[in-house]
Parts: C-alpha cells; structure tokens; sequence
C-alpha cells in the first residue's frame, strides 16, 4: 500500500487530539468531524488500493473492521458532546 492511507490514518487521532485541546466542547466536536472525515477518506483509499489492484480484499478486511469500529465510536463521541444533558 502506498503511503496516503497512512495519512489519513494518522489524521484520525490527531484531529481528536487537536480538538481535545481546544478551549470549547464545541470547537472539540468539530475536530471530531474532521477525525470523521479523515476515516471516511481512508475508507476510500482503502477501496482504491483494492480497485487499482495494490491488494486484495482479504489482505484489508481486518482494517475495514477496525476502521468500521473506529467511526462509530467516533459517532458516539460526538453524539455524547452534542447531546443536552
């Protein structure tokens, strides 16, 4: 695989980590959003690398399932912040 999957992967935790240190909940859930979009653009370079032939199906399907988990939990994160109590 090449080296962009591993660019969004990384974009993952660091958007929660950015936002973590932010002054407000609310710019918080937004880097939560970027931490989303980031896993969403690795499922896409995930799929490409299997389109274009870099690898097959099999040899992703752990990432998918882990990278699947990774963006509920991140769902459920930014529903806690956003929920009113």
């Amino acid at each position: 695989m090449d080296w962009y999957p591993r660019c969004a992967a990384i974009s993952v935790p660091s958007d929660i980590a950015e936002g973590q240190a932010r002054n407000t909940t609310g710019e918080f859930v937004q880097f939560i959003s970027h931490a989303e979009g980031s896993a969403a653009e690795l499922d896409t370079q995930l799929r490409l690398s299997i389109e274009l032939s870099f690898c097959v199906t099999a040899d992703l399907e752990d990432a998918f399932r882990l990278l699947t988990d990774v963006q509920k939990m991140l769902k459920r994160l930014r529903s806690s912040l956003t929920t009113n109590p």
